[in-house]
C-alpha cells in the first residue's frame, strides 16, 4: 500500500462510515479497484482508519457525551443486542458472509428498504424528537442486521429509528452516537484478537497517520453534511445509490 492508496482509503472510510451506504462494501470495492492485497498490514490499517472516524463523532458530540447521563443509558441499551449477537455469531459471519455476493445483495436489499420506508412515512405528521429506553432497545435490534456485511450500521439504525417514530435528524444523530461504543469496542476487539499478527508486522507509520487523519477529517465533514441534508431531504437518494452500487458489485467487479 502506498501513500496515495492510504489517502484514498481514508477518504472512503471517512465518507462512508456514517452515511447509510455501507463502509465495508465501499472499502472492499476500493481495495479491489486499487489492487490492494489483504495483508496483515491492511488489517491494522483498516482498524486505525475506523478509529479516526470514531474520533470525529467524539469530537463533534464531546459536550453531550460528557454531560448527558441519560443519553449514555440509551446508548448502552441500544448497544447490547448487537454486542450479544455479534459475540455469539462473529465466527459464522466472518466465515460465511464476508463475500461480494452477500455485500451486493445487502446493498440492493437495503436500498429498496430505504425507498419503501420513505414512501410509507411520507404522510406521517407527528415524529418523536427524543429517544426513550424502549426505542433505544428496538433500535439496537435493528443494529443487529448491520452485522451482515453490506447492510450499513448507520443505515439499519436510522431506518429503525424512523420506523419507531423518530424524525430523520433525531434518528440520524442517535445512530452517530450509538456508533461510539459499537465501533470502539468492535475495533478494539479486532485489534486485541489480531494483536500478535499486527504488532509483528512491518508497519508503515506514515501510511497509518495519513489514513487516520484523512478518515477523521472526511468523517467529520460527512457527518456535518448528512445532518444538514436530512433536515430537508429524504433518504431515497441513498436507496437509489445503494441499488446501483450493489448492481456494480454483482455484475462488474
Amino acid at each position: 500500500m502506498n501513500l496515495i492508496s492510504a489517502f484514498i482509503l481514508g477518504i472512503v472510510e471517512g465518507i462512508t462510515e456514517f452515511l447509510p451506504i455501507s463502509s465495508t462494501g465501499h472499502l472492499i470495492l476500493t481495495t479491489k479497484i486499487l489492487s490492494i492485497e489483504q495483508s496483515d498490514f491492511t488489517k491494522s490499517f483498516e482498524i486505525i482508519i475506523q478509529m479516526g472516524a470514531i474520533l470525529s463523532i467524539v469530537f463533534i458530540y464531546f459536550k453531550k457525551l460528557s454531560t448527558d447521563l441519560k443519553l449514555w443509558k440509551t446508548i448502552i441499551i441500544a448497544f447490547m443486542p448487537s454486542a450479544i449477537v455479534g459475540f455469539l455469531f462473529s465466527h459464522f459471519i466472518k466465515t460465511y458472509l464476508f463475500n461480494y455476493v452477500v455485500v451486493s445483495l445487502m446493498l440492493i436489499l437495503w436500498g429498496i428498504i430505504f425507498i419503501v420506508v420513505e414512501k410509507l412515512l411520507q404522510n406521517r405528521k407527528v415524529f418523536k424528537s427524543s429517544v426513550d429506553y424502549k426505542t433505544a432497545f428496538l433500535i439496537g435490534i435493528f443494529q443487529c442486521f448491520a452485522l451482515i456485511p453490506g447492510t450499513s450500521r448507520s443505515g439499519a439504525t436510522i431506518i429503525g429509528g424512523m420506523l419507531l417514530g423518530l424524525d430523520r435528524r433525531t434518528a440520524t444523530e442517535f445512530s452517530f452516537l450509538l456508533s461510539v461504543p459499537t465501533m470502539l469496542i468492535a475495533t478494539s476487539y479486532e485489534f486485541f484478537k489480531e494483536r500478535e499478527v499486527i504488532l509483528n508486522t512491518d508497519i508503515n507509520f506514515l501510511n497509518l497517520f495519513v489514513g487516520f487523519i484523512t478518515s477523521f477529517v472526511f468523517a467529520y465533514l460527512s457527518v456535518k453534511w448528512l445532518l444538514n441534508f436530512v433536515s430537508h431531504h429524504s433518504f431515497i437518494i441513498f436507496g437509489i445509490y445503494r441499488i446501483l452500487i450493489g448492481l456494480i458489485f454483482l455484475f462488474v467487479i
